[in-house]
């Protein structure tokens, strides 16, 4: 169905424009006039707020009370989807991390069926873990940390529809073993890593791309120890996510990281749980109880286990705590993102030939509406 959006402020992925309409028919964005020059012959939607590009998340392990680990099935991909919808996401890497290699390859042929039923929002899948270095474990299970090998390689290479995005310790895997990932398609991004600054630049020459959850669970630079994080500042070519909650990293950690890399070049995420979209206080994690309390989710020792957040907070989060403009906040939770999965031809902008992935937001960046692929939910 052809129809046009009016009356909001668009912010088209560069400039906010005021007195547009979107132009939505099969799926995708047709076309961005002034609403004065709108054909009378097309149907009107009538809304208010400013219209942006939807988010895109690239690390939800899970929501509405679903764990993607422990329900690796279609309706548990629908579930988390449904919930981050809510909160502006409209496409989503759903977040498999440290367990089995069996489990891994039920997960990606999870995500395989919800691409290929299209389910709204799924745009492939995240395998953090196992592949990552004890010593940086986080709330992993470093029962199931281990090098990756042939194996591990077909099934992470296995779908050739979405995105797949792999979360590995340089320094515990070989540099060829990141090489063919990158060559076959797969995104790699270092992480829960001990690595220095210069195997992480030498896997940055074999297509490493990013960094995730900047600061969290990696070595912090230093003056005569750039390590990870001054590697992943330095590196021009790569990506980082980072998590607004102001529990992970301080505000003027993230403030001059956002300087030294560009904000081009940062990514928000949520690291989200089954939490999110539901009043659960508690839930299970690998044998043990994760709590929620005051905005964050630990374990009984402390430990942060993922997030209690989502994109339109870590939209708000960056303007208001980090002071970044609005137009970089909209990017880093969009088009940066859409640019690091190579989804920037048609994701992360509000231009002809772009996918209707919308979001409607209000004065205080709380989410009014959302459309995927120009259907409204």
């Amino acid at each position: 169905m052809r129809f046009a959006l009016t009356g909001a402020r668009v912010f088209d992925g560069t400039h906010c424009l005021d007195g547009w309409a979107v132009i939505i028919d099969d799926h995708r964005i047709a076309a961005v006039v002034s609403e004065s020059e709108l054909d009378e012959t097309v149907p009107r939607q009538e809304i208010a707020g400013l219209l942006a590009p939807g988010f895109i998340d690239t690390q939800v392990n899970g929501g509405g009370g679903v764990m993607f680990n422990d329900v690796r099935t279609l309706e548990g991909l629908r579930t988390i989807a449904s919930a981050h919808r809510a909160y502006g996401t409209t496409g989503l890497l759903p977040t498999f991390i440290t367990d089995s290699r069996e489990r891994m390859a039920e997960a990606v042929d999870a995500v395989g069926k919800a691409l290929a039923a299209e389910v709204p929002g799924v745009l492939g899948i995240h395998v953090e873990g196992p592949f990552l270095n004890p010593e940086r474990k986080g709330v992993h299970d470093p029962a199931y940390m281990r090098p990756i090998d042939d194996d591990d390689i077909a099934i992470l290479t296995s779908s050739r529809e979405g995105r797949t995005l792999v979360t590995l310790a340089p320094e515990m895997n070989p540099m060829t073993a990141i090489g063919r990932l990158s060559q076959e398609g797969v995104i790699v991004c270092a992480g829960h890593t001990a690595a220095d600054y210069e195997t992480i630049m030498e896997s940055c020459r074999h297509g490493l791309r990013g960094f995730t959850h900047l600061f969290n669970a990696m070595p912090p630079l230093s003056g005569r120890d750039p390590a990870t994080v001054g590697a992943a500042l330095d590196s021009g070519r790569t990506w980082c996510g980072i998590i607004v909650d102001g529990h992970h990293v301080s505000d003027a950690s993230l403030r001059i990281a956002i300087a030294a890399k560009g904000a081009p070049h940062i990514m928000l995420v949520t690291d989200a749980m089954a939490v999110t979209g539901t009043d659960l206080s508690e839930f299970p994690l690998h044998g043990r109880t994760i709590y929620r309390r005051d905005g964050k989710l630990t374990t009984a020792d402390g430990t942060l286990a993922g997030s209690d957040l989502d994109m339109a907070s870590a939209v708000r989060n960056a303007v208001n705590r980090l002071g970044v403009s609005l137009p970089d906040a909209l990017r880093m939770a969009s088009l940066n993102a859409a640019t690091f999965l190579r989804l920037d031809h048609e994701m992360g902008r509000i231009a002809p030939g772009y996918r209707a992935d919308l979001v409607l937001l209000d004065d205080g960046l709380t989410v009014k509406q959302t459309w995927i692929g120009g259907a409204a939910g």
